[in-house]
């Protein structure tokens, strides 16, 4: 798995995110294709913090990274 692919598009993202008062940050890229995160600011007590995730950062970066099975939010 290309992990600099993740990395690079984990920061296209960043800043939707920092436009809202939110951030994200990578954890860990796992070889078997798991991408743990960890959502700041307003992100991370937002009750739509899941959605964020999954049908934002999660459609973005398996569309760009097929190899990524998940992306799950780490606290």
């Amino acid at each position: 798995m290309d992990k600099e692919k993740v990395k690079e598009v984990i920061e296209k993202i960043r800043p939707q995110l920092q436009a809202d008062g939110g951030d994200v940050e990578i954890v860990e890229i796992t070889d078997d294709g798991i991408v743990k995160v960890r959502l700041m600011g307003h992100c991370a007590g937002c009750p739509y913090s899941q959605q964020t995730l999954s049908l934002g950062i999660e459609r973005a970066v398996k569309q760009f990274v097929p190899e990524v099975k998940a992306v799950q939010n780490v606290i």
